[in-house]
C-alpha cells in the first residue's frame, strides 16, 4: 500500500509540475488537479495558490516583471505607513522634516499626522493581539524568520518595528481628544490590556523578528490602505494560513518574498469575502447573514429530517457565522484547513462550494445532532469533533455532484 501510495504521489506532482511548466497555464487544467488536493512537495502549493489567487497571470513569461512590480510597490507601502510622523528618512533620500513647528502630538486637527498615528495605534492594538496568539498550538508563529524585513530591520535606518511601536507605552493606544472647553487631553485607557499582550511571548533579540510580526505588518498594511474596513477581528486567520503556505516555500528565492506575496494575495481573497466583514452589510443580500441562512436552505435540499431537526431551535448564526467569515480555518488544524483551501481556492465558485463543506460537516455527525438535545448540539457545532478532512470533502462533493 505504501508503495501504492508513493507511486501515486509521484504521479500527481508528475501532473501538477507539467501544468505549471506550460507558457500559458491551463487553468480549468490547474483547478480540476488542485480541487482533489496540492502536493506541498517542490512548492507546488504556493505557485498553485498564487496562480488560484489571481496574483500570477495565466502567461508564465509575465510572472519575473509582476512579481518585481508588486514585490517593489509593497516596499513602498512599508516606507509610507511603517513610519512615525517626524522621523528621519535619511536612507530613502528623503531629507528630515521637521514637523513640530505646525504639527506636534497634542494637536487636535484631524488632518494632524500626529492624529492620525494615534488612531492608527488603536488599530495596531487589536492587530497586535490578535497576531501574538495566532495558532497558539504551533511554535511556528513564535519563531524567527529566516528572512526579517531589511528595511525596516537594518540598524542603519531610523524605522520603527510595529513591535516597538506596541510597546511605547506613553504613545500605546493613546487617543487625543479635546474636553468640553477645548483643551486637549492625552489618555491610554487600553494600556493595561496591551501590556498584558506583550507578555504573552519573550521578544526576540534586535534585529530578529517571529513571524507572527510578519503577519501583523500585512494586516497593518492592509487596514491602512483599506480604511472602509480597516482590521476586523478574525483576518488574522485568513491571512495565517496564506502566509505558513508561503513562508515554508523550499524554494529559498520565493520564501524571501513571502511577506509582499501573502499581502497580495491575501487582499485579492478579501476581495472576494470582504463583505462577511462589513458589519453594516450583514443584513444585505450580499452579507454574511444571508450566506449563513443559505447554509440551512442547501441543508434543507440534501437532508429535509436534519434541516427540521437543527431548524426548530439552533440558529445557523450559532455555528455558520464563524464557519463562514473565517472559512473554517478555527474549526481545524492548520494542516486540515490548508487541505480545505485547496479546494476551496481550486473551485471557480469556491464559497458555493464551502455552503457544501458546511453542509457536509453537518451530514458526518447526522445521527449525533438527530440524538442530541440544543446542549449537545451546540456543543458539537461550536467543537466540532475530529473528522477526517478528505472524508469531509469527499462527502460534500458528492453533494455537488447530486449525490
Amino acid at each position: 500500500m505504501d508503495a501504492e501510495y508513493r507511486v501515486l504521489c509521484g504521479y500527481r506532482i508528475a501532473e501538477f509540475k507539467t501544468v505549471l511548466a506550460e507558457p500559458k497555464i491551463n487553468l480549468a487544467k490547474l483547478r480540476e488537479l488542485s480541487f482533489s488536493g496540492i502536493p506541498c512537495e517542490d512548492g507546488l502549493r504556493c505557485l498553485s495558490w498564487k496562480v488560484l489567487l489571481n496574483y500570477l497571470p495565466m502567461e508564465q513569461a509575465l510572472w519575473p516583471s509582476i512579481m518585481k512590480k508588486q514585490r517593489d510597490l509593497y516596499s513602498q507601502f512599508l516606507k509610507e505607513m511603517i513610519i512615525q510622523p517626524g522621523i528621519a528618512k535619511a536612507n530613502l533620500g528623503v531629507s528630515r522634516e521637521d514637523v513640530t513647528l505646525e504639527d506636534h502630538p497634542l494637536n487636535p486637527s484631524p488632518d494632524s499626522r500626529w492624529n492620525t498615528y494615534f488612531k492608527d495605534n488603536e488599530v495596531l492594538l487589536q492587530i497586535d493581539k490578535d497576531a501574538r496568539r495566532l495558532y497558539p498550538d504551533m511554535v511556528f508563529f513564535q519563531r524567527p524568520t529566516e528572512y526579517p524585513c531589511r528595511l525596516i530591520m537594518d540598524p542603519q535606518n531610523d524605522f520603527e518595528t510595529l513591535r516597538k511601536r506596541v510597546e511605547q507605552t506613553t504613545l500605546k493606544s493613546q487617543i487625543v481628544a479635546r474636553n468640553r472647553m477645548g483643551v486637549t487631553n492625552v489618555s491610554s485607557p487600553l494600556k493595561s490590556a496591551a501590556s498584558n499582550s506583550l507578555m504573552e511571548y519573550e521578544p526576540l533579540p534586535n534585529g530578529s523578528e517571529a513571524h507572527w510580526e510578519v503577519v501583523e505588518r500585512i494586516l497593518f498594511i492592509f487596514a491602512k490602505l483599506n480604511p472602509g474596513i480597516a482590521y476586523v477581528q478574525g483576518m488574522n486567520e485568513i491571512v495565517g494560513p496564506i502566509y505558513h503556505t508561503f513562508a515554508t516555500d523550499p524554494n529559498c528565492e520565493w520564501k524571501e518574498h513571502a511577506e509582499a506575496d501573502t499581502f497580495f494575495c491575501f487582499t485579492n481573497l478579501m476581495a472576494e469575502i470582504r463583505d462577511n466583514f462589513i458589519k453594516s452589510l450583514d443584513d444585505s443580500q450580499c452579507g454574511i447573514t444571508s450566506r449563513m441562512e443559505s447554509v440551512y436552505s442547501t441543508l434543507k435540499e440534501k437532508d429535509v429530517e436534519l434541516y427540521l431537526k437543527l431548524e426548530q431551535n439552533i440558529r445557523p448564526q450559532f455555528f455558520a457565522f464563524r464557519w463562514l467569515m473565517l472559512l473554517l480555518s478555527q474549526e481545524f488544524v492548520l494542516p486540515d484547513v490548508i487541505q480545505i483551501w485547496d479546494s476551496l481556492f481550486a473551485d471557480e465558485n469556491r464559497f458555493d462550494f464551502l455552503l457544501l463543506v458546511s453542509c457536509a460537516m453537518l451530514i458526518l455527525i447526522r445521527d449525533q445532532l438527530l440524538e442530541g438535545d440544543f446542549t449537545l448540539n451546540m456543543r458539537l457545532l461550536q467543537d466540532y469533533p475530529p473528522i477526517d478532512v478528505s472524508q469531509i470533502l469527499k462527502k460534500a462533493k458528492a453533494l455537488q455532484n447530486g449525490k
